[in-house]
């Protein structure tokens, strides 16, 4: 009996021993670990060693990507909200299915499915909040979307419990503790994809320069680490990743702020990059025009006593968010690598070497936005802390919605204020 006892506290998952975890997860890779380079690279990279014929593969296949980047953001701020979801369910997909494969060997239902489940539960209640921030008006005109909104949090609640509720019923005597194991892995998955990729969408909102900005510069220091790194390399940084060095890593930081700086000087200059992107209900359509914020006009700056005997200036004309700028390059050189240690240190507990081989020389579509999640929660909280103030165009609209014996009471309340104040009595002598 007690042998029994034992043995159905370690099927049960009672005990956490490090053999019982390479028991239940495996030893094998669960996916593929190889690139699928086309074979049109192949042949024509095939004299050289394989060093050299990974730097080519990635290189042509970043340009590819940074050509498809610039092209949706030629084509607008619905297409990027629409290739940000994409983005966010290939990467779910990605690492939901490391743990299905593992999962799927004990023959336990349900997995999947929940988890497919549960992602259309969060973005059902985050993109539902979003729509009735941003399309206020929209929602308020249409009688099914506005029931949809009112309620919009108990439903979104009521399918959460519906979800837990499956989970609960699909528990399996002696698995319980690898099915609580994978509702974890499923919930952490959405906490970072999903919430991540949802903030990435508000960003955009405030204007795209801060959306292009942070994401070109998670992009740039990738590259120059790596192309610092290939050539200049001799300093191990960290063993997660064995192939990163310090000189990369430094080298990267500097070249992404110089980049950083740049970029933001080229954009700020131009109104749809600068302007939030606001709902014409007009239109029923996206526009990005608007006077420019002072963060987005040339002011002149004093260098510092010590810097102009070096560089001969004492002053500098610059936008004030080229300022911001450092920080957000600065963040992700410093910083956001640490998203790619995460990711590897992952990899590594599950002795894979990409989470998918989508991108040849790349690997999957995680391996590249690893850092990008990270980013984009730097940049909304740097925004709500430092630069986003009330906005006017919603306050109205949100009091055009109240009853005509709120607004009076509001407008009686605003108009005392104002009186104290002095500003509506200069107002009326004027």
């Amino acid at each position: 009996n007690l042998q029994e006892s034992e043995s159905e506290n370690r099927l049960d998952g009672e005990t956490a021993s490090d053999s019982e975890s390479k028991s239940e997860f495996g030893g094998s890779p669960p996916v593929p670990t190889s690139d699928d380079t086309p074979e049109v690279l192949n042949r024509a990279l095939s004299n050289l060693s394989s060093r050299w014929k990974n730097w080519w593969v990635r290189g042509i296949l970043t340009l590819a990507m940074i050509t498809f980047f610039f092209i949706i953001i030629y084509l607008g701020p619905m297409v990027l909200m629409t290739i940000v979801m994409c983005v966010q369910i290939k990467c779910f997909h990605e690492i939901i299915t490391i743990g299905y494969n593992v999962y799927h060997s004990y023959d336990l239902p349900w997995f999947r499915t929940l988890s497919w489940y549960f992602l259309l539960c969060v973005n059902y209640f985050f993109y539902g909040e979003t729509v009735t921030d941003y399309f206020f008006t929209l929602v308020q005109r249409e009688e099914p979307l506005r029931i949809l909104s009112k309620y919009h949090r108990f439903i979104s609640f009521a399918l959460y419990l519906t979800g837990f509720c499956m989970f609960v019923l699909s528990l399996v005597k002696k698995h319980y503790r690898l099915q609580f194991y994978m509702f974890g892995w499923t919930h952490v998955t959405l906490l970072i994809v999903v919430t991540q990729s949802h903030l990435i969408i508000h960003n955009l909102f405030e204007g795209m320069i801060w959306f292009i900005v942070p994401i070109s510069c998670v992009i740039c220091n990738d590259i120059m680490a790596y192309m610092f790194g290939f050539f200049f390399g001799r300093t191990p940084l960290i063993k997660l990743s064995p192939k990163k060095t310090w000189e990369g890593f430094i080298g990267g930081f500097f070249a992404t702020v110089l980049f950083g700086l740049l970029l933001s000087y080229v954009m700020s200059g131009y109104r749809c990059f600068t302007c939030p992107v606001e709902f014409n209900n007009d239109t029923n359509s996206f526009t990005v025009d608007c006077e420019p914020s002072e963060l987005f006009q040339l002011q002149e700056y004093n260098i510092p006593l010590v810097l102009q005997s070096v560089v001969g200036w004492k002053t500098v004309r610059m936008y004030p968010f080229q300022i911001h700028s450092i920080a957000l390059s600065t963040f992700a050189s410093l910083i956001g690598p640490f998203g790619g240690f995460f990711a590897s240190g992952f990899k590594r507990a599950f002795k894979i070497k990409d989470f998918a081989n989508t991108i040849p020389g790349h690997g999957g579509i995680m391996d590249r936005f690893d850092c990008q999640y990270l980013m984009a929660t730097f940049v909304n909280v740097y925004i709500a802390s430092f630069i986003r103030g009330p906005n006017p165009s919603k306050l109205i609209q949100q009091f055009l919605t109240l009853r005509p014996d709120q607004q009076l009471h509001i407008f009686n309340t605003l108009k005392a204020h104002l009186v104290d104040k002095g500003i509506l009595g200069g107002l009326e002598d004027a």
